[in-house]
């Protein structure tokens, strides 16, 4: 018999804490990633040093094989996809039909303004040239990582891509069936039987494969991982552009009275299903649904799979139940908390979705939970953890896009402005740069 679950509870009602306060107070994990990174360092180090023959002594030691190549041979690709089960083909079909229609809408395109005549700055958008899609292993396996990292990539008009993803000693030391039939689904050529901190590595620094291919080194580098590929991706930050230090997944959940307990709790548990230190959270005005969601876990908990992860994740400091005096005081709440995903489980869903200012994604009503999206809602669930929705977006077109301003003024135009520009250059102590604009004009005295 499976023992109550009872989500630990902040009480928020009668106070009016700052926004500082609500920070503090509100339920959250994460994870120390300076904490790991003297043991990535070396990781690191050793693949910039000895390229492919320290990745494959590293996918040894942390994964239990020794791939015969890191390059995926392209009959093991096409093999793949041919034994995929057909009702997972089918549904990766629709999740791929789905991300490419709402990502298509998200390419910018080529914008010129006519400052001045004969005064033009035109912005244009490029992608990235290569770029290294990272799909993790451990507690599950996610082709739909694949479609989430690859769709917005060539919506961009990314040339060259490579997906990296774990070997598996189970699979003769190949990334997971499913993740190279959905990679070959999409038309990538080029898939890594690499994970961890060595896979950010090689894909950063690049080498010689076994065979004597040569492994070209990436721009970028975007997908989510554990700690150890987040430390990774701060070491090489800089030689490479990152999407994000991803940490563990969240979900918090705005509901009323008239949400129904059993899908508050069954969306709670499918992202606590993720990790131990998945986060779960209700906010809620209604100290009776936070009793009845209490109950619906513990009677959802009977049937759930990974029972022994769910629960451990439920009782973490990272989850809970925030009770607030009104809604009003819940959006203050899921906007300080900026939660990656954000149901709104209200009465008026729309409108109170309407007035959500941070989070990586809004999910709309009873109709709309965390799990659509992350497969076939036509989103993407690469989104921004940690509170930091506050700030930043999840993946997307433009996350492997450039803008790059073209200046194009006449001999007029530059003319006609040159007093201002040596007007500023002079108040910032940087005589040089008006020189730059009289040198023209045969103003140098």
């Amino acid at each position: 018999m499976t023992s109550r679950i009872e989500l630990a509870r902040v009480d928020l009602r009668g106070r009016t804490p700052t926004a500082a306060e609500l920070r503090a107070a509100l339920p959250r994990g994460g994870v120390d990633v300076d904490s790991v990174l003297h043991h990535v360092r070396p990781v690191v180090e050793a693949i910039r040093d000895r390229g492919v023959e320290a990745a494959l002594e590293f996918s040894e030691k942390f994964d239990g094989v020794r791939p015969a190549s890191v390059r995926v041979p392209a009959a093991e690709l096409d093999r793949a996809l041919a034994e995929l089960d057909p009702t997972v083909r089918t549904a990766l079909e629709v999740a791929i039909e789905r991300t490419r229609k709402v990502h298509a809408d998200q390419r910018r395109t080529d914008k010129t303004t006519q400052v001045v005549p004969g005064g033009t700055v035109t912005e244009r958008w490029i992608p990235v040239e290569r770029v290294g899609l990272y799909v993790p292993g451990g507690n599950a396996v996610y082709p739909s990582s694949v479609v989430m990292n690859v769709v917005p990539a060539q919506t961009a008009g990314v040339d060259s891509l490579v997906v990296a993803s774990p070997p598996q000693a189970q699979f003769g030391g190949l990334p997971h069936p499913t993740i190279l039939a959905a990679a070959t689904l999409l038309g990538v050529e080029e898939v890594w039987a690499v994970g961890g901190a060595q896979a950010v590595a090689l894909l950063t620094y690049g080498g010689i494969d076994t065979g004597g291919a040569q492994l070209e080194p990436v721009d970028m580098i975007t997908g989510p991982g554990n700690i150890y590929v987040t430390a990774a991706k701060r070491l090489c930050r800089g030689l490479v552009g990152i999407d994000a230090e991803a940490g563990p997944t969240e979900i918090a959940i705005l509901a009323d009275a008239t949400a129904d307990p059993a899908h508050v709790a069954a969306d709670l548990i499918s992202q606590a299903e993720h990790d131990v230190l998945a986060a779960s959270v209700l906010v809620t005005d209604s100290v009776e649904l936070a009793d009845a969601v209490d109950t619906a876990l513990t009677a959802q908990m009977a049937v759930v799979k990974h029972h022994d992860r769910v629960n451990e994740a439920l009782s973490g400091k990272q989850s809970g139940t925030v009770l607030v005096d009104d809604i009003t005081q819940g959006l203050r709440v899921v906007n300080a908390y900026a939660a990656e995903h954000l149901e709104i489980q209200t009465a008026d869903a729309s409108a109170v979705a309407a007035r959500v200012r941070s989070a990586g994604a809004v999910f709309v009503g009873a109709w709309s939970p965390v799990s659509l999206g992350d497969y076939c809602a036509g989103s993407n669930h690469v989104l921004p953890t940690a509170g930091c929705a506050r700030h930043s977006s999840g993946l997307s077109v433009q996350t492997f896009l450039r803008g790059i301003h073209v200046v194009d003024y006449s001999e007029a135009a530059l003319k006609d402005v040159a007093g201002y520009v040596v007007a500023l250059a002079n108040a910032e102590d940087l005589p040089a740069h008006g020189q730059a604009v009289q040198a023209r004009f045969g103003e140098l005295r």
